[in-house]
């Protein structure tokens, strides 16, 4: 079991390794591209907007449920790869990159979701939280792991980021098996499943809670790296830390209090000091702490994605499990194509000191819906 759940998080850090690659060689493809930052933001948007087309797709053939998940999690992070080093290889502009980068989107969509379903098939109910919250710390690192190369010519970064990529293919492939605790496969098409779990009011609270923190989380991780530029602080190595190591030790913390606590007072826990540091954001702004804040934020804002995973993965048809955390992210991952497109907006206008403060308002809803699940 426990070489069954590590293996799942290794395919998560590799596998997800192409998802901010662009993000992490922004400032050299502006140069070199001469793009603006409002055109920049494309190369993440593409990405989020690829996941939730592919997402759709998946719920609506229940693929999760009907297909062997560790065949459809290889042959997602094997078609990430290769459209990342298609991108690296031979892609001199925009036009080119931005398509690229939704079919790699479209291909994450059979990662992540696919990961949580593996990871949960594998965990009882009294340890699934912790579980889930090694999972999404694994995507956290996976996420943050192209900063680490950053100051390498993009096309290197890229290539890198494709090879590691490949290789948690190979690994889901070789290693990775479903468990005994939740049902690794359907026959029964049921598309209308993803709409149908909204009647239920636990689900859909549920819904509603990871839709606000989804709303703080990409923007986050898309701008901190300009928040910091803008502060006068270093990137690269910065992010990666702030991001992916305090994310990872934030979202262990939120699975052990999501097991110790319950659901939704570890979800709450977490919204409240990520939503409390999206306030004093221009109060940190430039000040010695900055860093030590980012590192605080990191980890709050990650901590409650498992709470999340777990909880729903309890309170959906134990048949449909797959098919209800594919909706699940469908839908959150839409939202953040909004944030991520607003905040640099709001820059332009109050500049980068003030620009957190739109994403106030997705932590407050996202604690207030779970506060209403213990009712």
């Amino acid at each position: 079991m426990l070489i069954q759940r590590a293996a799942i998080a290794l395919v998560q850090v590799l596998g997800l390794a192409v998802w901010f690659s662009m993000s992490a060689v922004v400032p050299s493809l502006r140069a070199e591209w001469g793009i603006s930052a409002g055109a920049a933001v494309w190369l993440t948007a593409s990405v989020q907007l690829g996941f939730v087309a592919g997402a759709v797709g998946a719920t609506v053939l229940n693929l999760a449920d009907r297909v062997r998940p560790h065949m459809l999690l290889a042959c997602s992070a094997a078609l990430g790869a290769v459209f990342t080093l298609v991108l690296g290889l031979v892609v001199d502009g925009l036009g080119a990159a931005i398509p690229l980068r939704f079919l790699t989107g479209v291909a994450l969509a059979g990662v992540y979701p696919v990961g949580m379903k593996l990871m949960a098939s594998w965990s009882e109910t009294r340890n699934r939280g912790r579980a889930l919250g090694v999972l999404i710390g694994a995507l956290t690192l996976g996420s943050a792991l192209p900063h680490v190369f950053g100051r390498l010519p993009w096309r290197e970064v890229l290539f890198a980021a494709a090879a590691i990529a490949l290789l948690g293919a190979v690994v889901a492939l070789l290693f990775v098996r479903p468990g005994p605790f939740l049902t690794a496969t359907t026959a029964q098409l049921n598309p209308r499943y993803a709409v149908q779990m909204f009647r239920e009011r636990k689900p859909r609270l549920v819904n509603l809670g990871y839709y606000g923190h989804m709303w703080e989380l990409y923007a986050l991780w898309t701008w901190l790296p300009t928040f910091l530029l803008s502060s006068g602080e270093p990137v690269g190595v910065t992010v990666f830390l702030t991001m992916g190591v305090a994310g990872f030790a934030g979202c262990l913390a939120g699975g052990w209090a999501a097991d110790r606590f319950g659901r939704a007072p570890a979800a709450v826990g977490a919204l409240t000091v990520s939503g409390l540091c999206c306030l004093l954001s221009p109060l940190a702004w430039g000040t010695p702490l900055l860093i030590a804040f980012c590192a605080v934020w990191g980890a709050s804002v990650i901590a409650d994605s498992g709470v999340f995973s777990a909880s729903l993965s309890e309170v959906a048809d134990p048949r449909y499990v797959g098919t209800a955390l594919t909706a699940l992210t469908a839908a959150g991952f839409g939202l953040t194509v909004v944030s991520i497109q607003l905040v640099p907006l709001l820059a332009d206008v109050v500049t980068w000191r003030y620009a957190f403060l739109l994403l106030v308002p997705g932590p407050v809803v996202g604690a207030l819906a779970m506060l209403r699940t213990r009712s």
